[in-house]
């Protein structure tokens, strides 16, 4: 990985250097080594292409609108797709490395995610894999095993903390029950808590004037939350009601979805690289790749980032606006807190689960027992893994890689400022999976 100096550098002076010429057309797919902008332009219709075979691969595009009108009108064969997908890796690694570090990071992107659109393409056209290989497949990374033993201090806590005689999952249901968000106040808690991320975030990032984020509650959703990037720094943030609602989610939407998860995101990189630079590349985004794991992974990073007085401002404006006791702020967040020690539990469910290791019946019973699912928390995390599947990996383990990475280049708690930098860095470049990972100590 790049050294921690040349990782480090201002997002200013990363944005300065140079990159290659403009992009001939590269409909045909690569043959040899090709110009970076030429892959680049394969690549985008290459993510176009298996959009038609896909209907939830392509998160998001503002690119050309030739381009997805000629994917609609001349379908590729999804086997083509693969094949070319396979070409333009091979391609990518023989071109020459290029000495710029910026564009160097730009070409190992391009070949990370050339490569998830072939795993993608293999795997749609029903090839199985063990969970472990399709997320280093698609994401680049691999999550570690935790065993039942890592999860019970945790478990410990919780249980002197919320005493009784019921499993302990019915107990800190019980327990969340006193801090759901009436219904007739969810929009106006969650418009809140956007706004007050959007003022802190923008007191760090450089935003454009003309951006925003509209906000609606939905249902009938496998997701609890959901942000749709339209270009142009606008983007819908949609938060499924299904299920009630306790009061901290509303601080994970306002960071995760909008400020500065996921609409920061691509703004940024609409702004700087796109707009900036002409990277194409980044007018795209594919949900089943690498990218994901940085997208993801900031997102759930960036709470601790934006709201690191999270007591405070939950017991100051809220709780009161929701109607809750503001009294009991610090035992909810303790209760919270631990629960969140149990976010790998999601993972293992869903690598035994994948993997033929456990039962359906099984998994429900596990997840209750070391994840503390209700049994409707349970339905939905059954059916979102299996419609997203490995994709689990990117919030835990993605959100670790990120605070890992920020941590070694001197982002801590006691350098806020310095935090927000490299959050600003890593969301306005080209990342890779192992750009994220730092030497073992």
């Amino acid at each position: 990985m790049p050294s921690r100096r040349s990782f480090a550098l201002t997002l200013a002076a990363l944005l300065a250097q140079a990159c290659a010429g403009r992009r001939p057309p590269s409909a045909a797919g690569p043959a040899g080594p090709v110009s970076l902008d030429a892959s680049a332009e394969t690549y985008v219709n290459l993510v176009l292409a298996l959009g038609q075979h896909d209907p939830d691969y392509v998160d998001a595009y503002y690119g050309p609108k030739d381009w997805a009108e000629a994917a609609r009108r001349d379908p590729m064969p999804l086997a083509e797709v693969g094949r070319r997908a396979t070409a333009l890796v091979q391609a990518l690694a023989a071109t020459a490395a290029p000495r710029d570090p910026l564009v160097a990071r730009r070409r190992r992107f391009l070949q990370r995610q050339a490569h998830a659109v072939a795993v993608r393409v293999r795997l749609l056209s029903g090839e199985r894999m063990r969970f472990d290989e399709e997320s280093e497949g698609l994401y680049g990374a691999r999550a570690p095993i935790r065993a039942e033993a890592e999860f019970e201090t945790a478990l410990a806590e919780l249980s002197q903390l919320l005493p009784g005689a019921d499993a302990l999952a019915a107990r800190l249901d019980a327990f969340r029950q006193d801090f759901v968000i009436p219904p007739a106040k969810l929009e106006l808690v969650f418009r809140t808590a956007i706004a007050e991320a959007r003022r802190r975030t923008k007191e760090h990032i450089p935003l454009p004037e003309d951006e925003s984020v509209t906000f609606e509650l939905v249902t009938g959703k496998s997701w609890d939350g959901y942000n749709w990037y339209r270009g142009g720094g606008r983007s819908l943030v949609q938060v499924n009601t299904d299920l009630p609602i306790t009061i901290s989610h509303a601080i994970d939407v306002a960071a995760h979805e909008s400020y500065p998860g996921h609409h920061v995101y691509n703004l940024l990189l609409e702004q700087h690289l796109v707009r900036g630079r002409g990277w194409v590349e980044f007018s795209v985004y594919p949900l089943y790749s690498p990218q994901s794991l940085l997208a993801e992974g900031s997102a759930t990073y960036g709470v601790d980032v934006v709201f690191p007085d999270e007591a405070t401002y939950l017991k100051d404006v809220l709780f009161p606006l929701a109607g809750l006791p503001p009294q009991r702020v610090e035992v909810y967040l303790k209760v919270e807190a631990l629960a969140k020690t149990l976010r790998y539990a999601d993972i293992e469910a869903a690598r035994r689960f994948l993997d033929g290791q456990a039962t359906r019946e099984q998994t429900r019973d596990y997840l209750v027992r070391y994840r503390l699912l209700s049994p409707q928390q349970v339905e939905k995390f059954l059916v979102n893994t299996e419609e997203e599947r490995t994709y689990v990996v990117n919030y835990s383990l993605g959100r670790d890689l990120v605070a890992a990475f920020t941590e070694h280049n001197g982002g801590t708690d006691d350098d806020p400022a310095r935090r927000w930098q490299i959050l600003r860095e890593l969301l306005s470049s080209p990342v890779s999976p192992e750009d994220l990972r730092v030497p073992e100590s």
